[in-house]
């Protein structure tokens, strides 16, 4: 998955967090997944960062 997918996808979960439209029964998968995305987000960003101070 791309990071702007994953960063887009969650971002839709914190907005759906604060406004309070998840049910009880949702949160635990919508933490989950958010949890896998924001590993995802911080590989990519990691990567880009070695890819950068190799170069240098």
């Amino acid at each position: 998955m791309k990071y702007d997918k994953a960063f887009k996808e969650l971002q839709e979960i914190v907005d759906k967090l604060q406004s309070g439209e998840v049910s009880l029964d949702s949160l635990t998968k919508d933490i989950k997944k958010a949890k896998e995305l924001l590993t995802t987000c911080k590989n990519q960003l990691r990567n880009i960062e070695l890819a950068i101070s190799e170069e240098e």
